[in-house]
């Protein structure tokens, strides 16, 4: 149960509920449901109307989480099968080639790319999400650390950037299927020589 159902069932202390367009529908006893106005109930999230809009923005934060901490972990199979659809359009910010390519590619790469350091860490936050039906944008900010222990003009160096992200929904719930980087400063042994 999240925060936002946890608050809301805290003010009407039941133990189940549905929300409607317009109204929170309570069960009373075993007889009819009593109709609430949801601003009435909680005004802090009278706006929270619709479940399945909810739920839909919860899975894309959670893919965004996923895009960084699968790849911080090396978990390339989980990347590619659960996060990225199987076309993405990809731009990775640093002057390579932009356009729509393989999620499997992309992960190999990352995976090529990656794989030689001792450690990446990404911190992602400030996301924005723009849900249209099967198809949702949104923005996110992050700073990626990079080690290698055996560079000697520096073991880190540091990323700071912006994302935007595409996603569709799929028979396999929402995957990411356009990836753009917009890099804002690099720190540190750029090239952990």
């Amino acid at each position: 149960m999240g925060r936002a159902h946890r608050h809301l069932m805290s003010h009407m202390q039941l133990s189940s509920i549905a929300i409607g367009p317009d109204a929170v529908r309570m069960p009373v006893g075993s007889g009819p449901y009593l109709r609430l106005s949801a601003v009435s109930v909680c005004p802090r999230f009278a706006v929270v109307t619709d479940i399945a809009a909810l739920a839909d923005r919860l899975d894309i934060g959670d893919l965004i989480t996923k895009l960084f901490v699968y790849c911080d972990q090396a978990r390339w199979g989980d990347l590619a099968e659960s996060v990225l659809a199987e076309q993405v359009y990809f731009d990775n910010g640093f002057g390579g080639p932009v356009g729509t390519r393989p999620g499997i590619d992309i992960t190999n790469d990352w995976a090529e790319g990656l794989g030689a350091l001792d450690a990446v860490h990404h911190q992602a936050g400030n996301h924005l999400i723009e849900i249209t039906g099967g198809t949702a944008q949104a923005h996110a900010d992050a700073i990626a650390v990079h080690l290698k222990n055996d560079a000697t003009q520096g073991k880190t160096r540091w990323f700071v950037g912006s994302y935007a992200l595409g996603f569709q929904r799929t028979e396999k719930g929402w995957r990411i299927d356009r990836f753009e980087y917009q890099l804002k400063l690099i720190d540190g042994n750029a090239d952990l020589t």
